[in-house]
């Protein structure tokens, strides 16, 4: 438990009754430090409410530079006031402000202020009595440049003693101070309890800490609740907004005390008064400026009269002890909660610390339906974008989108009024390492900026720690983004793309082996019947041309009389049926099909590569993923990115898509992968997700830590999860108003036909084969030509006009034939009869 003391006295008011200088009626003097406008309001109204007609009251006013160490030994009131019998009224947080010590305080005047919660010598007794560890530290008076600072650096220190306990013993304007430092760095959440030890808990602002879940505790001596302090609160607030336009208008503590003090000096002049008892009896100067001073006479009646007063003020009931010290008064304990501050209990000197409402829920809704609820969000298609005519419109109505419209429907379900409110520096949110102050939607909440943020905001652990999430409204993972590479159109040669290389190669092997084995099988079976050498050769040849036949049209009869020349034949016919078929199925997909070659298909890709740079999002949860990740291939994808240079990070996901469709396919960019799904929808089209989400996780609505409207929001999210409005709103914002075709893209495309490109090459090998053909023609021709001019003894001339008459005619000698000298013609007309076909062949047209 820490103490935080403020040694500087906050409001100090000095009453006396010496009549100097021959005026009538009873001196009152203030004495105000500077800025104390509103104890100065109450103490004229005091004046002048409390004056009567058997005395007058003249006030004699000065201010008191508190940090001028000169201005307070100069004034040393307290000892004067002691040594001229003056009465004096007492308002301080600290009784060490005066070289006195408090008992010499006691010994004189009246202390309204309440002194035994204000003195750290009771907390320190206490702790030894219960053998707690404390540490009392002395804040200071620090400039204004140098206290935020210190303020966070004390708390630093403190946090890293692991000490969550903290008392702050000041002012509410020092509180102010501290408790905005609190806020800064994060201090406010749930673990933490601040105690405020002095007596005015509901004057300061805490709106700020309100729903950062720490517990906040403290002391109220003005209960707004008593008929006597709200009558007089419709009255102060009408003087302070004409006095003081625009400041705040509730009383506080300090200007309470300074009226009850005015107050009770009152009641102790009237009590003189009725006794006949003469307190407007002048004192000579020279008493009062002789040395050693002459007591003022009337001083010790006044200072008694001031001992007996029993009055109810707006301090409650004021009644003084014989040593001036206030007894039998009473403060109220008070906590924060999500609706404001509530009492919880009382102390007084009796019963001590009484606890009424302790432990009660803090989620209740009680009066948000007359609440506006911020909520804070980020411009981010589609969760949130600004209508085309959005300066036609105000508020809400100038914003649509997902996240608009889930908005729109938790308010319903949960009965709240609220405004959307974007965030200022258009980050999600993300705690800088050094000063470890949240930014984005997350410090919105955190510092009490927001109620509540509608956002794609991500459920991560460093987030929750700060602030509350709902159940999550949509799943996702991280994914990757890159430029859509160029479709790949089909190229001449694409027919031969179905098989690869290797079945091709295999095939013409396949087709030189079947012939030799067919040719072998033909040639044993004809042995026995002629077995000369142009029967091999012609059945060489006819294998060779007979099994494409075979190929194409599964004719394997001819010439395959023998059992195993009908095996050979039907293990290729099986074999072509099956070749054909798997080419005929994949013909279609590689003639017709624009295929994209993507240069990554996974994180693994990018990792071991170095031609693509990637990046993330700047103050996010992807990047925060990277940053914590201990995956072997996460790390090192973190350790090039945080290295990189130029910077792989964006500020902002639509800057992160522009540097990928501007780099040319040199950058990839990570991201959620519902925002990756959405932008692929979007024109101009030249994104693309590739491989699978890097992780899983999901968007989550956020509130403060304790907020009341946690409860609320989570049914109602899933209560939308169940009734299928989330999987609307998803398919209306990425789905149906997508620019780039059906979410899926091969459910319902119309096939188009082949083009000339797809199967140019087959024309081409015909082209070629044909051309090729009459090449080979034309040498034979020309070849035979000349052996025959040889062998018949005639020019090469004659021999090719003889050549080209036979291709026209068919015939240039007897009976259409030609005659050669080599075999008689008996021979040319002797047929040869298949004994198992009956096929009447002749050996010439064999060969």
């Amino acid at each position: 438990m820490e103490k935080i003391v403020n040694p500087l006295v906050s409001f100090l008011l000095v009453l006396w009754g010496c009549a100097l200088g021959g005026s009538p009626g009873v001196q009152i003097g203030g004495l105000f430090p500077r800025g104390a406008d509103q104890e100065y309001s109450a103490f004229r109204i005091g004046m002048v409410q409390f004056g009567t007609l058997e005395f007058r009251l003249t006030p004699h006013i000065d201010n008191l530079e508190v940090a001028n160490s000169f201005a307070k030994i100069k004034c040393s009131p307290h000892m004067i006031m002691k040594n001229l019998k003056i009465p004096e009224q007492c308002l301080l947080n600290d009784l060490h402000w005066f070289d006195s010590s408090p008992d010499d305080i006691n010994d004189w005047g009246c202390h309204i202020l309440p002194p035994g919660l204000t003195t750290l010598q009771v907390v320190l007794d206490t702790a030894a009595e219960k053998k707690w560890q404390v540490t009392a530290i002395n804040v200071g008076n620090l400039k204004d440049e140098r206290k935020d600072e210190a303020y966070r650096s004390l708390f630093q220190d403190l946090e890293n003693k692991k000490e969550r306990r903290v008392i702050l013993d000041c002012e509410q304007d020092k509180v102010k101070d501290i408790m905005d430092q609190v806020i800064t760095i994060g201090r406010h959440v749930k673990g933490y309890h601040y105690i405020i030890a002095n007596l005015g808990f509901v004057d300061g602002d805490l709106s700020k800490i309100q729903y950062g879940g720490a517990n906040v505790s403290g002391f109220q001596i003005v209960d707004f609740d008593d008929p006597l302090v709200s009558k007089f609160d419709q009255r102060w607030e009408a003087l302070e907004e004409k006095e003081y336009p625009g400041a705040d208008s509730k009383i506080r503590y300090t200007s309470a005390l300074t009226y009850d003090a005015v107050q009770v000096m009152t009641e102790a002049f009237r009590y003189l008064h009725k006794q006949r008892i003469d307190f407007t009896r002048r004192a000579n100067t020279g008493d009062c400026l002789a040395n050693p001073a002459v007591p003022w006479a009337q001083g010790v009646e006044i200072e008694r009269a001031l001992k007996q007063v029993r009055v109810d003020g707006l301090t409650g009931n004021i009644q003084f002890d014989q040593h001036g010290k206030r007894v039998n008064y009473s403060v109220n304990i008070m906590e924060l909660k999500n609706n404001g501050p509530v009492k919880i209990g009382y102390w007084n000197e009796v019963d001590k610390m009484v606890l009424t409402k302790l432990g009660e829920p803090s989620n209740d809704t009680t009066g948000m339906e007359n609440k506006t609820v911020i909520v804070t969000t980020i411009l981010e298609a589609p969760y949130v974008m600004l209508k085309k005519n959005a300066d036609l419109f105000v508020d809400n109505e100038r914003y649509e989108g997902y996240c608009v419209d889930l908005a729109a429907e938790i308010a319903k379900h949960c009965g709240f009024k609220y405004q959307l409110k974007i965030v200022g520096d258009g980050k999600y949110g993300a705690r800088d390492a050094e000063t470890k102050i949240w930014n984005g939607m997350v410090g919105e909440l955190v510092y009490g900026k927001a109620d509540i943020a509608v956002a794609p905001l991500t459920i991560t652990l460093v987030r929750e720690e700060v602030i509350d999430f709902s159940k999550p409204f949509m799943s996702l993972g991280i994914s990757i983004m890159i430029k859509k590479p160029q479709k790949s159109k089909p190229g001449v040669f694409s027919f031969l793309d179905p098989l690869a290389y290797e079945i091709w190669m295999c095939i013409v092997f396949a087709y030189i082996g079947v012939s030799v084995v067919l040719f072998l099988v033909i040639t044993w079976y004809f042995l026995c019947l002629l077995c000369t050498y142009m029967v091999r050769t012609m059945y060489l040849y006819g294998t060779i041309w007979f099994i494409p036949i075979w190929y194409i049209l599964g004719i394997y009869n001819i010439l395959t009389g023998s059992l195993s020349g009908r095996i050979v034949g039907g293990v290729w016919w099986f074999f072509t049926l099956i070749i054909i078929s798997s080419y005929t199925a994949n013909l279609a997909a590689f003639l017709t099909v624009e295929r994209m070659v993507s240069p990554i298909e996974s994180a693994e890709d990018l990792a071991k590569q170095t031609e693509i740079a990637y990046g993330t999002l700047d103050s996010g949860s992807t990047k925060e993923f990277f940053r914590r990740s201990k995956i072997a291939l996460f790390d090192k994808m973190w350790t090039y990115m945080r290295s990189a240079e130029p910077s792989v990070f964006v500020k902002t996901t639509a800057e992160g898509v522009q540097r990928v469709r501007k780099s040319k396919g040199k950058y990839a960019y990570l991201l959620e992968s519902t925002m990756n799904e959405y932008i692929e929808q979007r024109k101009p089209c030249d994104t693309m997700k590739v491989g699978g989400n890097l992780d899983s996780k999901g968007y989550g609505i956020a509130t403060p830590k304790g907020s009341s409207l946690r409860t609320p929001v989570n049914l109602a999210v899933l209560k939308l999860s169940e009734q299928g409005v989330l999987d609307k709103l998803k398919n209306k914002w990425w789905y149906d108003k997508g620019e780039c075709g059906a979410k899926d893209s091969g459910s319902k495309e119309k096939t188009s036909a082949l083009s000339l490109s797809n199967v140019a090459g087959v024309f081409y090998i015909l082209v070629g084969g044909l051309g090729l053909a009459m090449l080979v023609a034309l040498i034979e021709f020309c070849y035979k030509s000349r052996a025959e001019a040889k062998r018949m003894k005639m020019t090469f001339g004659d021999a090719m006009r003889n050549k080209a008459r036979l291709s026209v005619t068919g015939s240039t000698g007897e009976n259409g034939r030609v005659m050669t000298p080599e075999f008689p013609k008996a021979v040319h007309a002797v047929p040869y009869v298949r004994p198992d076909m009956g096929l009447n062949v002749s050996l010439t047209d064999l060969s």
